[in-house]
């Protein structure tokens, strides 16, 4: 490896693709190359998330991130120069050392997560490697597989403005021989489905992650729809094409009352109904993997319900883990999912990411690489996927170039490892493979 050191640090705020502000980090190294990285932000997030500093002034209703920039060039920058880019685990513990806290609430899992990701691409390209074999050698991981994506094609919950209680439906197409064709089928689906919804008078409007987000009187027509979807686009559901709910149920458990209220259906539930509800569904579509689908601090229901379907449906841990290796170790220890979902800006570093990843992938759980609803250009999550041989990609509909930008990068992964296997049902969390 060629040694190159930190010459300097610039930071700025660009635009996420709902058009608030977010944090873009440039390193640019001794020998003139430039690695730059943004950070994207959750709208249903988790309350042991890091934390993101934005300003909480007027101007941007409140979401102007000068604070984070700040500490980027003010107290990060000095630190951080003159240090060898071939050491990104020296550069984030640097980081780690300087915030001083659990959440990152001094510096900002924004501002440091931004610098962690441009040291990331930065390095890259001075040792003249792939980001994917780059990341990967990090990982010490030289066995590639191309993810499984689970493309969310109708939104309710927070993600939407309508009358759907779960937050993500997505499909999953897992039944074919490459990325290429998986890809496709999702793409056709998609449109198929936008011609159904035109059919039955239903709104063709998008939600923040590119899914529509129709009205519906409840959450089986939404289903329903994409099954007919399916259908429309010659695929078989439950061998070509699966499907996945994230539910957020998070968004609408009611604290004071232990239970769930389910809007479009009008009616108060209990945990335990409420998996019921979810073993029912289970049992009557083809669904394989279900998201938050208990409050992140609900963990006596958590193993209730990977107990109960976790053999044949993917349980995974979102807002209950965030991404956070401790959190994961007590989701193992209590058998309380049997996957995880990983954002980056969840936990703030790379290096904590790769631990994470790495702890969940020795216990055999399942692993989903997942961007934020408020997402950027930024394309390191599809390469994170491959490197680390993940399995399953979450990054959204099939159309805004924040979403797709993910899709065409595993393209060209896909065109430069031409012998990387699909992942189809090797990598998932529950035993129904």
């Amino acid at each position: 490896m060629q040694t190159s050191i930190i010459k300097d640090i610039k930071a700025r705020y660009i635009l996420d693709s709902r058009g608030n502000p977010t944090v873009e980090s440039e390193i640019i190294l001794n020998n003139g190359i430039i690695g730059r990285a943004s950070v994207p932000s959750g709208a249903s997030t988790g309350d042991k998330e890091a934390i993101e500093l934005r300003d909480q002034l007027e101007g941007w209703h409140g979401k102007s991130v000068n604070k984070a920039i700040d500490n980027i060039h003010n107290i990060i920058k000095p630190k951080l120069l003159k240090m060898s880019i071939n050491n990104i685990i020296e550069i984030d513990n640097t980081m780690l050392s300087l915030d001083g806290t659990d959440n990152k609430s001094h510096l900002g899992a924004n501002a440091i997560l931004s610098v962690s990701l441009a040291a990331v691409e930065a390095g890259a390209q001075n040792n003249k490697q792939s980001l994917v074999d780059y990341i990967g050698a990090y990982f010490n991981n030289t066995h590639y597989s191309m993810p499984v994506p689970m493309m969310n094609i109708l939104n309710g919950g927070s993600h939407a403005d309508n009358t759907v209680d779960f937050q993500e439906f997505m499909i999953m197409p897992i039944g074919f021989n490459n990325y290429n064709q998986a890809l496709q089928a999702g793409t056709e689906i998609f449109h198929c489905l936008k011609k159904i919804l035109h059919k039955y008078k239903l709104s063709t409007t998008i939600g923040d992650e590119g899914g529509f987000a129709p009205n519906l009187k409840n959450n089986e027509e939404a289903i329903e729809l994409i099954l007919e979807a399916i259908e429309k686009a010659h695929y078989e559901p439950g061998k070509d094409i699966y499907l996945a709910l994230d539910v957020a149920a998070s968004e609408f458990y009611i604290e004071k009352n232990k239970n769930y209220f389910l809007e479009s259906e009008n009616k108060h539930v209990t945990p335990l109904e409420l998996i019921n509800y979810y073993k029912s569904l289970c049992l009557k579509y083809p669904i394989i993997s279900i998201e938050d689908g208990l409050d992140q601090n609900d963990w006596e229901s958590w193993k209730i319900l990977n107990n109960s379907i976790g053999k044949d449906v993917q349980i995974v841990g979102d807002d209950l883990t965030v991404t956070n290796k401790k959190l994961l170790q007590k989701a193992i220890q209590n058998n309380a999912m049997n996957a995880i979902l990983i954002k980056l800006n969840q936990i703030g570093t790379f290096t904590e990411t790769l631990q994470t990843i790495k702890e969940a992938q020795n216990n055999n759980m399942g692993v989903i690489i997942s961007h934020r609803s408020g997402e950027t250009e930024n394309t390191i999550i599809s390469d994170l996927a491959v490197a680390t041989n993940a399995g399953q990609i979450k990054t959204g509909s099939l159309c805004r170039t924040d979403r797709t930008a993910k899709y065409n990068q595993l393209l060209r992964i896909n065109e430069s490892l031409p012998d990387c296997m699909y992942a189809q049902k090797n990598y998932l969390g529950c035993e129904k493979k």
